[in-house]
């Protein structure tokens, strides 16, 4: 009799062989159904007289079944671990949809991003704000922030809203965070709207991002953040943005395709947002607690 485990050469002071298949295994293989038993399927049954008229026999057979068995057990379990990592991360991302507005608003557009490069120009049409057709498409007030016009403007939007989106969630609750990202999405299309003299649509979350930055600088002025590698407090990157807008606005620069009065108008938005929320509500330890 064998002294090692056909499947795994596991020697053991007693090993055990398969009353189906005759062969030698450790305790751990020992049943049919843990090494792959071929004899289980035909219901053929090894014996004692087999094993000694034929042990030849079985030693002789193929150890290409051994192999096909060992190669079933790790391709099964290949398997069963990838199914189970597709199955975590699907769980992890829809808990995160609906336990956090920053991160189904960021799910929401790498979707619709997908959508404009499977059905092309007829989509982005549909949703982008123009503003010479705003009275007749209302609906791109709101859609227009759900697009992109690339994927590095998709990409650092995306990137701004997942670190400081949800900082700002945790402090002033889910419903207020909703509230003030919308409200300052559609104030930014309508200062672009109001300020632009061009015909160019307008596409991306870059004036409801701005609100919440403002937002998050007004309530946590010392947070500190890094601009293009270089450190600083919140607020003193809030205003290094502003006047990077407010000099490319009015310098009247073409071609760099921003929608400036956008970013001004939602960070507007998020100023009077934060002062309100700051005076209605104090901090303590980090966090943010009601005033009664």
């Amino acid at each position: 009799m064998d002294n090692q485990c056909w499947i795994c050469g596991k020697k053991e002071p007693v090993m055990y062989t398969c009353r189906y298949c005759g062969k030698t295994f450790c305790s751990d293989h020992r049943l049919p159904e843990r090494h792959g038993c071929e004899g289980l399927g035909d219901g053929t049954r090894f014996s004692s007289a087999q094993s000694a008229a034929g042990s030849s026999g079985t030693r002789g057979r193929s150890t290409s079944g051994t192999d096909q068995i060992v190669k079933d057990f790790f391709k099964e379990a290949t398997k069963n671990a990838a199914k189970g990592a597709a199955g975590s991360a699907f769980n992890r991302t829809k808990r995160s949809f609906y336990s956090s507005p920053s991160m189904a608003i960021i799910i929401i557009c790498i979707f619709s991003f997908f959508l404009e490069l499977l059905l092309g120009q007829p989509y982005y049409t549909l949703f982008q704000l123009e503003p010479g057709n705003i009275l007749s498409r209302p609906w791109t007030l709101i859609s227009h922030m759900f697009l992109h016009a690339s994927l590095g403007h998709l990409f650092f939007n995306m990137l701004v809203l997942y670190f400081f989106g949800r900082i700002l969630e945790r402090r002033i609750g889910n419903s207020m965070f909703i509230y003030l990202y919308f409200i300052s999405g559609i104030v930014a299309a309508l200062g672009f709207i109001a300020t632009t003299s061009t015909s160019y649509p307008m596409v991306g979350a870059s004036g409801a991002i701005m609100g919440v930055f403002a937002t998050l600088a007004i309530l946590e002025p010392n947070l500190p953040v890094y601009v293009f590698f270089f450190p600083m407090t919140i607020k003193s990157a809030l205003i290094l943005f502003v006047i990077v807008d407010l000099s490319f606005m009015y310098v009247n620069i073409s071609g760099d395709m921003i929608a400036h009065a956008a970013h001004l108008s939602g960070v507007f938005v998020g100023i009077i947002v934060g002062r309100r929320l700051k005076k209605n509500l104090k901090v303590s330890r980090g966090f943010l607690y009601r005033r009664w």
